[in-house]
């Protein structure tokens, strides 16, 4: 088993739940821990008993003293830049948090960084792992509803977090709807073209600024995806991962976000409304990739091995950055936005 050097660039909350996830892989052994904070670093060191660990403030000289070949990324998302391009340039493979970055421009850089480097730059991208959606994505790629039209989803969640998210601009698109259109791109198959998004701050918000939207996404394919979603909806919460409707040219499905799949295909044609049958969604094939968090990262340990492309390699999951960016460009100018021009 060859063992791969990691230095983990960021130490917060986050990263005690990587740190965790990371202690049952015996393919990584964690080198270098870094933050602008010299005692969150050495907390985290202490408390999963990385004794040999090297600690440090700045990326740069932790990178020098441990020679890793894999750069773990958990800072916050304006210093995704710094920290990408400086574990690129010393020759680091680069799995970082969501969002890719703060900016287009800066996502941008990021990409054409790693393509130079020829290394891998991959972003986590947690809920494309989950075992529903990946069920969700194989049923639809059996064509058993056909070519898919139209996508929407909704998203309703009462979050009193509290602190920084509370003050917040644009709080549900920047902080939660990467989420939710990175499985979009996933379960359509599809890349953005543009977007029309209206944000608002309902009455009776306990956030600063806008913490409602709705967006129409034009897609490749000629799909249309709408998305709603509000972070101060009280009662009959969504699921974390919305609810869906799934149309295609002969029949729908619909998912909750959980376990609750439903789906109908044309039987019959002629009258007034076609006659429908009932479809199973099909259990998950075994070898699907799965895991969350852990799911990611062992794809992307793998790929470095093998030379492989990771789902949420850094060239496509800029375009679902592009979605949020796009949708918050398109709130704020009250126009549609070409994303492709973002």
């Amino acid at each position: 088993m060859k063992k791969h050097r990691a230095v983990m660039a960021g130490c917060g909350a986050m990263a005690a739940e990587w740190l965790h996830l990371l202690a049952d892989m015996e393919d990584i052994e964690i080198v270098g821990l870094v933050d602008i904070n010299p005692e969150s670093a050495r907390k985290r060191a202490e408390e999963y008993r990385l004794d040999q660990t090297v600690l440090g403030t700045e990326l740069k000289p932790v990178l020098q003293k441990t020679s890793p070949d894999i750069v773990f990324d958990i800072t916050v998302p304006e210093a995704h830049l710094g920290i990408t391009l400086t574990a690129l340039e010393h020759g680091c493979h680069v799995l970082g948090e969501k969002p890719l970055a703060d900016s287009m421009e800066n996502a941008r850089t990021m990409v054409a960084a790693a393509q130079k480097a020829g290394k891998i730059y991959a972003v986590i991208q947690n809920r494309r792992y989950d075992p529903n959606i990946r069920r969700l994505k194989a049923f639809l790629n059996s064509g058993a509803i056909g070519p898919i039209t139209t996508v929407n989803c909704d998203f309703y969640i009462g979050a009193h977090f509290g602190g920084f998210r509370d003050r917040m601009r644009h709080v549900l698109l920047l902080d939660m709807a990467i989420h939710t259109f990175d499985a979009a791109r996933l379960i359509m198959g599809a890349d953005p073209v543009a977007v029309y998004c209206k944000e608002w701050n309902p009455a009776g918000s306990w956030y600063d600024h806008d913490a409602s939207a709705v967006a129409i996404f034009e897609m490749s394919n000629g799909i249309v995806y709408t998305y709603r979603g509000s972070w101060c909806a009280e009662g009959l919460n969504t699921t974390w991962e919305c609810d869906w409707r799934i149309l295609g040219e002969r029949g729908s499905v619909t998912w909750d976000g959980a376990q609750g799949f439903r789906a109908q295909a044309v039987e019959a044609t002629g009258g007034f409304q076609s006659k429908w049958k009932d479809l199973e969604i099909p259990s998950l094939d075994p070898a699907d990739r799965v895991g969350g968090h852990v799911g990611v990262i062992r794809e992307f340990i793998e790929c470095v091995e093998s030379g492989a492309v990771p789902e949420t390699l850094c060239t496509e999951n800029i375009k679902s950055l592009s979605m949020v960016f796009g949708a918050v460009k398109s709130a704020t100018t009250g126009r549609q936005v070409d994303i492709r021009l973002i």
